[in-house]
C-alpha cells in the first residue's frame, strides 16, 4: 500500500484514513455473511446456528457428517455431475462462438458493430427470468426442453457475452503491426492467425471460458425452466433443499462452491497479470 507523501496535509491525511476504514467497512460487509456460512458447515448438531458446543470451541460441536452426506447422497452427486457436464460443454461452446465473435467486431471494418454488438450483450441485460421464459417456449417447441442439450444450448447463450466482452477487451491492446509484419514476410493468414494471434490472445480467451464456466456453474433460473429432474445442477438442488427439506448439507456445499469460486478467480487474476504482461503493461 502506498504511504503518503510528506507534503499531505492535515485533510488529505484524514480522507486518506477514512477512505481506507470506509472501504473496511464495506468489505466486511460483503465478506461477513459468506464466511459465517464456513464455520456453521462443520456443526455436529442438525441446526443453522452457532450451538454451545462451537462456541466454547468444544471439539465434539464439530463434524464432517454433512460433508460425508454430500459425498454419499445419491442427489447430491448427481447434480455436481450434471453441473460439470452442463458447464463444460456449455462453457466450450460460448468460448468458440465467443471468440470468434469477438475476432470480427475488432475488425473496424466489420458493417454495423454496435448493433451487433448489443444483440451480442442482450443475455446480460434482459431479466432472467424473461430470458429463462422465452428459451422454455423456444425449446419446447424443438423437442429440446427437459434435455442436457437444450440446458446447455441455454446456458451457453447466457454465457456467450461475458467470452466477447473478455476476448474484445483483450483484443483492444494487440498490436496489428505483427500481422502485417508476418504478413510481409510470407505467412499465410492461417499461420498468422494460430501461431501469433491465437497464443497473444489466449489468457483473454481462458478467462472468458472461466467466466463462462462461473455463469453456467452457478445458474439456477433457467435451468428450472428449460431441464427435468434428470439434468439438476447442485444450485438446483440447493433451491430444492430449502423448499423441500432444510438440511446443513446445504452449507457444507456452498462452502465448497465458496473454496472453488475462489480458486477460479485467483486464476482469472493470474491470468490478467499475464495478459498485462504479454500487452507490456506492469500488472497492477
Amino acid at each position: 500500500m502506498s504511504s503518503l507523501p510528506v507534503y499531505a496535509t492535515l485533510g488529505e491525511k484524514i480522507w486518506h484514513y477514512l477512505f481506507r476504514f470506509i472501504c473496511g467497512c464495506i468489505f466486511f460487509f460483503l465478506i461477513f455473511p459468506i464466511i459465517v456460512i464456513m464455520p456453521l458447515s462443520f456443526n455436529a448438531s442438525p441446526y443453522f446456528s452457532f450451538t454451545k458446543e462451537m462456541l466454547s470451541l468444544d471439539p465434539a460441536g464439530f463434524s464432517l457428517r454433512w460433508y460425508e452426506d454430500f459425498f454419499t447422497n445419491e442427489n447430491w452427486l448427481g447434480s455436481i455431475s450434471n453441473s460439470f457436464i452442463i458447464a463444460i460443454f456449455s462453457t466450450l461452446i460460448s468460448t468458440f462462438l465467443g471468440t470468434l465473435a469477438a475476432l470480427g467486431l475488432s475488425n473496424p471494418r466489420f458493417p454495423f458493430r454496435t448493433p451487433v454488438m448489443a444483440i451480442l450483450i442482450s443475455p446480460m441485460i434482459v431479466p432472467l427470468i424473461i430470458a429463462a421464459a422465452g428459451m422454455f417456449f423456444f425449446y419446447s417447441r424443438i423437442g429440446l426442453q427437459g434435455t442436457h442439450l437444450g440446458v446447455i444450448l441455454s446456458h451457453a447463450a447466457l454465457a456467450t457475452p461475458f467470452v466477447v466482452i473478455v476476448v474484445t477487451a483483450t483484443l483492444v491492446g494487440f498490436d496489428n503491426s505483427l500481422i502485417r509484419a508476418a504478413a510481409s514476410l510470407g505467412a499465410t493468414p492461417t499461420r498468422i492467425f494460430f501461431q501469433i494471434t491465437v497464443p497473444l490472445i489466449t489468457p483473454g480467451v481462458i478467462s472468458g471460458a472461466l467466466f463462462a464456466f462461473i455463469t453456467s456453474f452457478d445458474e439456477v433460473v433457467v435451468v428450472l425452466f428449460v431441464g427435468s429432474f434428470r439434468q439438476r445442477t447442485i444450485p438446483w438442488q440447493m433451491f430444492s433443499g430449502i423448499r423441500e427439506q432444510i438440511s446443513p448439507t446445504i452449507l457444507a456445499v456452498a462452502t465448497m462452491l465458496i473454496i472453488f469460486s475462489i480458486i477460479l478467480l485467483t486464476t482469472l487474476e493470474l491470468l490478467r497479470r499475464r495478459n498485462e504482461r504479454l500487452r507490456g503493461i506492469t500488472p497492477s
